[in-house]
């Protein structure tokens, strides 16, 4: 089955694979290992501009939607 998850909000269009691309990004910029990355929750938060991650279960980091 293919799925394709978009989040419309004020003229704006966000793709699934896009937010977590950045989000893996953001892992990697840091510092650390792709192969690190066991698990990653976004929250996606349009009234605030704003994508919350958490990874790994403990690690939170945070980035603005464009």
């Amino acid at each position: 089955m293919k799925s394709t998850l978009y989040v419309e909000y004020q003229e704006k269009q966000l793709d699934e694979k896009d937010i977590i691309a950045k989000a893996k990004k953001l892992w990697t910029d840091s510092g650390k290992k792709a192969a690190d990355l066991v698990s990653l929750q976004v929250y996606i938060k349009p009234e605030e501009n704003m994508v919350y991650c958490v990874y790994n279960d403990d690690i939170k980091d945070e980035f603005a939607l464009d």
